[in-house]
C-alpha cells in the first residue's frame, strides 16, 4: 500500500527514473513515443496497439491537441529527461493515476525493449508519488518541472528533454495541460509567470552550487 492515498481531485507529484539510473530515452521519437503515450493512455478504455492506431488517426490531428473525454487524470505540468521524468497531476476517477501509470509505463517499456532488443524493467521499481498539500507547494513544483531542464543543465533545446514550459509562456497548438490555469490563473499574465519562475529557478541553482562548493571544502 502506498503511504499516501490517491484522492479525486486532488494534485500529486509522480516521477520516476530509469532502472540502475538508465536513459529511458534513446533518441528524439522515442520522446515522441512517450509524450504520445501520455495522451494515448490516459483513458479508461483499452487502446490497443499504438502503432497500429496512428494509421486510422487524421494525419492533419497534432500530438496532444484534444484529450480523451473519460480521462484517468488531468496534466498540470510535466517534463521528461534523459533517465526520468516529473509529473504533476489531478486524479479524475478513483484509481486513476495507479491505472493510468500502469498503462503508460507497461506500454512504452514493451516499445522500448523491442526497438533495442532488451528485456525486463525499465523504470526504477514503482513510480513515486507526493501529495500536494498547499499552493505554494503547487507553484514552485509548476516551475520545477516546467524547467527541470534547466535545473539540470540539460538546456531548453536538449533533442531527449520535453517540458510543458512552452505551454505556459505561448500560444501552442500542441497541448497536453488541460490544467495549467490552476497555476496560470494566480499571475496577471505569462509575463509574470514567467519572471517568477526564472527568479525560482536561478535560487535553486546557485543553491546546488553553493553545495558543491561545500562538498568540494570538506572533502
Amino acid at each position: 500500500m502506498r503511504k499516501v492515498p490517491f484522492r479525486v481531485g486532488e494534485f500529486y507529484h509522480i516521477y520516476n527514473r530509469g532502472v540502475d539510473k538508465r536513459n529511458i530515452f534513446g533518441d528524439k521519437y522515442d520522446v515522441k513515443r512517450f509524450l504520445q503515450s501520455m495522451v494515448e493512455f490516459n483513458t479508461l478504455d483499452p487502446i490497443g496497439s499504438i502503432f497500429e492506431n496512428s494509421f486510422k488517426k487524421d494525419p492533419n490531428k497534432k500530438l496532444g491537441h484534444s484529450m480523451s473525454k473519460c480521462g484517468l487524470v488531468n496534466f498540470t505540468c510535466y517534463s521528461v529527461s534523459q533517465n526520468h521524468y516529473h509529473f504533476t497531476l489531478e486524479q479524475l476517477i478513483e484509481g486513476g493515476i495507479e491505472k493510468f501509470m500502469q498503462k503508460l509505463g507497461n506500454g512504452y517499456t514493451k516499445y522500448f525493449n523491442h526497438k533495442y532488443s532488451r528485456s525486463g524493467v525499465l523504470f526504477q521499481g514503482r513510480f513515486k508519488s507526493v501529495h500536494i498539500d498547499s499552493n505554494e507547494y503547487l507553484l514552485h513544483l509548476s516551475v520545477y518541472i516546467n524547467l527541470n531542464n534547466l535545473i539540470h543543465k540539460y538546456g531548453l533545446g536538449h533533442p531527449m528533454s520535453k517540458s510543458s514550459w512552452e505551454e505556459y509562456i505561448k500560444d501552442c497548438q500542441v497541448n497536453f495541460c488541460q490544467n495549467k490555469n490552476v497555476v496560470l490563473g494566480q499571475f496577471k499574465n505569462t509575463e509574470e509567470y514567467k519572471d517568477f519562475a526564472e527568479k525560482f529557478v536561478r535560487g535553486i541553482i546557485e543553491r546546488k552550487e553553493d553545495l558543491r562548493k561545500l562538498e568540494y571544502v570538506f572533502e
